[in-house]
C-alpha cells in the first residue's frame, strides 16, 4: 500500500473516531432533560403554574391567557403517545439552548422544541 493511501486511511480513521466522540457526548444534562419533560407535561395538562415555575422573571411573566391559547392547540396532540428526543445543543446570547424532537406514535408530524436555560432557570421554551 502506498504512503498516500495509508495517509488517507489514517485520516478516515481519525474522522470516524472524532464523529464517534461527538455522538457519544450528545446527551443532555439530567437537569435540562427534566426541565424539557416538565414543560411538555405542563402544556399537556394546561398547567400554567407548573410551566412557569422554573423560569427567569421574564419567563414567569407569561400570562395565563397566552399560555392557555398555546396549550389549547398543543395539549390534545401531546396527550397522545409521544416521545421526546434530544437532538443537540447551542450557545446563544448567554443561554444553553437544547433542541428536542417531539415525535408521535400515530405517525403525525413531528414538532421541534427549543429550551433556553441560564443559571438553571428557563429563559424560553418554543415549539414549532
Amino acid at each position: 500500500m502506498s504512503t498516500k493511501h495509508m495517509w488517507s486511511l489514517g485520516l478516515v480513521a481519525v474522522m470516524f473516531a472524532g464523529a464517534a466522540a461527538i455522538l457519544s457526548a450528545a446527551e443532555p444534562s439530567k437537569a435540562e432533560a427534566a426541565l424539557a419533560s416538565k414543560l411538555i407535561n405542563a402544556i399537556e395538562k394546561s398547567d400554567h403554574d407548573a410551566f412557569v415555575a422554573d423560569g427567569e422573571p421574564a419567563f414567569k411573566g407569561l400570562g395565563k391567557e397566552p399560555f392557555a391559547g398555546v396549550a389549547a392547540q398543543l395539549a390534545p396532540k401531546l396527550q397522545n403517545a409521544h416521545e421526546l428526543v434530544y437532538l443537540g445543543d447551542l450557545r446563544q446570547k448567554g443561554y444553553h439552548v437544547t433542541l428536542w424532537k417531539i415525535s408521535f406514535k400515530d405517525g403525525s408530524d413531528d414538532l421541534l422544541a427549543t429550551l433556553s436555560v441560564r443559571g438553571g432557570k428557563v429563559g424560553g421554551f418554543y415549539i414549532r
